[in-house]
């Protein structure tokens, strides 16, 4: 799908170059070849702008006793449902569930090959016939800027038991066939007490094994669990996040805090994971138990206060995510892990290979509140 022309956003332009379309990865790795399991991806790891490439099951020897893995343990939904607007059929992705009932959805066209393609929401009052009689009914944009996601009202129909009974799980276009909704969980996945979950999967996670966890642990990596429900992101706009349901319980703060404070580095398992740590930590870097609804956007000038290094995918060049890349580890390092990662052929998206980001020298990230209240 992608082949994009590099990063340009406004007061700053970044050309990292283009991702060739053959370097999708359009299965999961597991389905590559026999014996290969969902830790056979390959991992790039960047230390400041030194640059080493390794196997993802090497993981356990590139991390050190004391070091802390923040992991999202939200499920992912069968978020894709069919429906009909009169006689043309479109596809619903129900993104979040606001406080007051609604959804924020996105509507999208089926392009004929099984995936869709980005279509405009609205106007309002615009009528969704669903399966099982259900009716959705766009109500207002849920920005001011921009018409792909809307809010929009499901009546007489229980939205959660529509997506189990008739829902499957997003799929864009340089992805080969459907998956099982099996394929989008992570080891760490737990079903909430209230069904909410993930529109897209956390996909960072997405390579651990149970018997890498093992390893991990006996090595002395410990584990805090965080949660934060992702909406649908944008495969085309690059849009910043918009705000999304997030919990850090007073265990995992503890846990976070007490891992730093004995030296040892706190990196998150996607990007998902940074936002929901970073939205819990005061100024002074400490992490306090938090939850609800987090509008932070991640940016270099907003920096990072609890995060040290972060294991993430590989994002396409316009992606706003890199944004919070470059706020844990700086733009310069960046460009030199994704200029590596072009040149050796790592596989992109969500089945694709992962980017392991440590700090070059200290014991935090450069832009690490703690770095300053520890001198």
């Amino acid at each position: 799908m992608t082949t994009a022309t590099g990063i340009a956003r406004e007061g700053r332009g970044r050309d990292r170059g283009s991702v060739p379309e053959e370097l999708s990865a359009r299965v999961p790795t597991e389905q590559r070849g026999p014996g290969r399991d969902r830790d056979s991806v390959r991992l790039l790891v960047s230390r400041g702008v030194e640059v080493s490439h390794h196997a993802f099951v090497e993981l356990p020897r590139l991390l050190r006793a004391g070091d802390l893995l923040v992991v999202n343990t939200s499920a992912t939904l069968a978020a894709a449902v069919d429906g009909r607007i009169g006689p043309a059929r479109v596809v619903v992705h129900f993104s979040t569930r606001g406080d007051d009932g609604r959804w924020a959805v996105e509507l999208r066209d089926p392009d004929g090959r099984g995936t869709t393609r980005a279509r405009a929401g609205g106007p309002a009052g615009t009528e969704v016939r669903l399966p099982g009689d259900g009716r959705l009914v766009l109500e207002e944009p849920l920005a001011a800027r921009g018409s792909r996601l809307w809010w929009g009202r499901v009546a007489d129909t229980d939205v959660l038991g529509l997506l189990r009974r008739h829902g499957r799980p997003i799929r864009y276009s340089y992805t080969e066939r459907d998956q099982p909704l099996s394929v989008y969980q992570t080891v760490f996945a737990l079903p909430s007490d209230d069904g909410a979950g993930s529109a897209e999967m956390p996909s960072a996670a997405r390579p651990f094994t149970a018997r890498l966890v093992a390893e991990l642990v006996s090595r002395g990596v410990q584990f805090a669990p965080v949660t934060l429900h992702t909406g649908v992101a944008s495969a085309e706009a690059h849009e910043p996040p918009y705000p999304e349901r997030y919990e850090v319980s007073a265990v995992s703060a503890r846990l976070i805090n007490a891992a730093r404070a004995g030296g040892g580095r706190i990196v998150a398992v996607g990007t998902t994971a940074v936002r929901a740590v970073e939205s819990a930590t005061g100024e002074d870097g400490l992490v306090r138990a938090a939850k609800g609804w987090t509008g932070l956007v991640v940016t270099p000038e907003r920096g990072v206060r609890a995060v040290d290094g972060l294991l993430t995918g590989l994002h396409e060049p316009e992606a706003s995510h890199l944004l919070m890349l470059e706020a844990i580890a700086g733009g310069a390092a960046i460009d030199r892990g994704y200029a590596e990662a072009l040149r050796r052929r790592y596989l992109w998206h969500e089945f694709g290979d992962v980017h392991l980001i440590l700090p070059g020298n200290g014991p935090h990230t450069e832009h690490c509140s703690s770095n300053s209240a520890s001198e």
